[in-house]
């Protein structure tokens, strides 16, 4: 088990009138896609290690996704270009705790994954749903992507009793309306038994807490974004997780949480 933490949390979802309701979206503001905190360099080194050690289990990229990984890494890129700490080259990038990651357009998705904290999942409108062609998922919050990929958005959230027909149907119509321009993002909180960050899971490999001693909370900040040459959509989750006591030290009141 691996322990990193932040040591604060700008969002608070349970509280947050316009994100405790599904589907919770609300527009991003510019240069609020990606986000580089305290955890930035802790939370790198693990996902260089799980990218090196388990991509099998932390990339997948189907040969339809391929255009649409080389234009989120483009991209993501453009981005960086106009952000404090990251020095941007034609081959290269300077992040901020000192690495040096190359630009490699042969691997899209895991140059993505090595320069910000974000994953990213690529939807896909095939028939009447987007289906999950490709995704770098190094922090999944109790899913598995081997599981998940290929599949349409209904299935993938299968396991989730909130989301309902109806949800899917309403998130759906908010997919097929996600703007070149406009941006979304949302956010969800759940609580675990450990900090884990990789916490791959099946469906049928559900979490069971024991509810005894320390807890920690986990929220993720979820953006939309559509690519304006391939139409995909990019789903990209930043994840931050902190400890029981450091919420006591915040004076941060979470349902559910040993407070």
């Amino acid at each position: 088990m691996v322990e990193i933490c932040q040591n604060d949390l700008p969002i608070r979802p349970w509280e947050d009138t316009r994100l405790n309701r599904l589907p919770g979206l609300n527009p991003t503001a510019p240069g609020e896609w990606l986000i580089q905190d305290d955890a930035y360099a802790a939370q790198m080194a693990y996902r260089v290690t799980l990218m090196r050690d388990h991509q099998d289990a932390v990339h997948r990229l189907s040969s339809d996704a391929r255009a649409a990984a080389r234009e989120l890494l483009e991209t993501v890129l453009d981005e960086l270009a106009n952000t404090d700490g990251f020095q941007v080259s034609r081959t290269e990038v300077r992040c901020p705790d000192g690495r040096v990651v190359k630009i490699d357009e042969r691997a899209p998705l895991l140059t993505c994954g090595a320069l910000v904290q974000e994953d990213f999942v690529i939807m896909q409108k095939q028939g009447d749903e987007h289906v999950l062609t490709g995704a770098i998922l190094c922090f999944p919050a109790s899913w598995s992507l081997a599981q998940k990929y290929m599949r349409p958005m209904l299935r993938i959230h299968k396991p989730v009793a909130a989301y309902t027909d109806d949800i899917a149907r309403r998130v759906q119509r908010l997919f097929d309306g996600i703007r070149t321009q406009r941006p979304m993002w949302r956010a969800n909180h759940l609580l675990y038994d450990d900090p884990e960050l990789h916490q791959p899971r099946t469906e049928e490999d559900r979490r069971d807490g024991s509810g005894e001693g320390p807890k920690w909370l986990r929220v993720e900040r979820q953006g939309m974004r559509r690519l304006p040459v391939t139409d995909a959509v990019v789903f990209s989750i930043h994840t931050y997780v902190l400890s029981d006591a450091r919420l006591r030290q915040l004076n941060i009141q979470v349902p559910g949480l040993h407070n």
